[in-house]
């Protein structure tokens, strides 16, 4: 039943406002990009579908779940430490790597990582302080409002 809601679900599934501004601005300034989702290969590629294009961007993808790298999910750091190694020239540290997240166990674990990150919480379930952790950078509304250079990005 869970799969055939999710089959009917997530190849509907919309970008978030100010995503495809980021991803394409990020790309075409040579910033390197990645995705690092707990979400299975299938699921993934169910959810992003639609946007194929704009996900080729990406330099690479690490799906948690079926990855034999990760051995620990979030709040684990372990997918931001295997995504961050990925890169033809992995960072020379953490720090130099910023993390978007919608979820706590998410920004527990790239702050555990010693990433820095932007939370963009879901209105709907993080109406409160209390489910912000302790050490993200910054909390956002929506990828609409994200400053680059506050991070020491390249400006829109």
């Amino acid at each position: 039943e869970t799969i055939a809601i999710q089959e009917n679900l997530f190849p509907e599934a919309k970008l978030l406002p100010g995503a495809e501004k980021l991803i394409n601005h990020l790309h075409r300034t040579g910033v390197n990009i990645a995705v690092a989702t707990s979400s299975p290969k299938d699921s993934y590629d169910m959810k992003t579908r639609r946007h194929k294009e704009l996900f080729s961007k990406f330099n690479h993808v690490v799906n948690g779940s079926d990855d034999p790298e990760v051995k620990r999910g979030k709040p684990s750091p372990d997918i931001f430490v295997v995504c961050a190694s990925r890169f033809a020239s992995p960072p020379d540290q953490p720090t130099s790597c910023l993390v978007f997240e919608d979820s706590p166990a998410g920004v527990k674990a790239a702050v555990g990582a010693g990433m820095q990150c932007v939370m963009v919480p879901d209105e709907r379930m993080f109406t409160t302080t209390q489910h912000i952790p302790q050490g993200v950078n910054k909390v956002i509304k929506s990828l609409a409002d994200f400053d680059p250079q506050e991070f020491g990005l390249p400006a829109y």
